[in-house]
């Protein structure tokens, strides 16, 4: 098994592609070692003790470390567990509950077709660019009265230096651009 690595944005975190699915659908993020529980994977990463958070996508996994830490010394043991964990036939998760996704409120049939239109946006073209990164993003809340959509960024995004400009930058104009309801983007945490 060979398992390629990828910098992010974010110099907390690495990217590691097993060459093989990880979620499949969806994603999942532990940001504890007792989150991490409900993963014999994540529960690994954690044991390492400059592992700080753990996030799944569909073909990947980002490992946030410690900030103090440095790459070269854990990058090894991390590669190991994950090995390990592919090569043991064990599940990759103990529960099939998802965790932080789409909130899904109560809205009228007027905000509800809004919602609508944001989600498909962020699960056709905002999704899939931020996850080349490592991260996710998802879909909060939407306020009618105010315009504001809250996103809530996982993976390397979250607490990634360069989030806020993807935020406003990025994702802020592309929904303001194909939702005219949409005035501001801000991030929940």
């Amino acid at each position: 098994m060979f398992i390629q690595t990828e910098t992010t944005p974010n110099p907390e975190v690495l990217k590691f592609l097993p060459g093989r699915e990880v979620l499949g659908e969806g994603a999942r993020e532990f940001k504890t070692a007792e989150e991490g529980e409900s993963s014999p994977l994540a529960k690994a990463l954690f044991q390492l003790s400059d592992v700080m958070r753990v996030f799944f996508g569909p073909d990947f996994l980002t490992v946030t470390k410690n900030g103090d830490a440095e790459w070269p010394h854990l990058k090894a043991p991390i590669l190991a567990a994950i090995m390990d964990h592919f090569t043991s036939g064990r599940p990759l998760l103990l529960d099939a509950t998802e965790s932080g996704h789409d909130d899904d409120g109560v809205y009228d049939e007027e905000n509800s077709q809004i919602v609508a239109e944001i989600k498909e946006l962020l699960d056709t073209r905002i999704r899939p660019a931020v996850a080349q990164d490592g991260g996710d993003i998802v879909f909060s809340k939407f306020e009618p009265a105010t315009g504001v959509v809250w996103l809530h960024m996982r993976g390397a995004c979250s607490g990634c230096p360069s989030s806020s400009a993807t935020l406003k930058a990025g994702v802020e104009n592309m929904l303001k651009h194909y939702v005219p309801e949409v005035t501001r983007v801000e991030q929940t945490l």
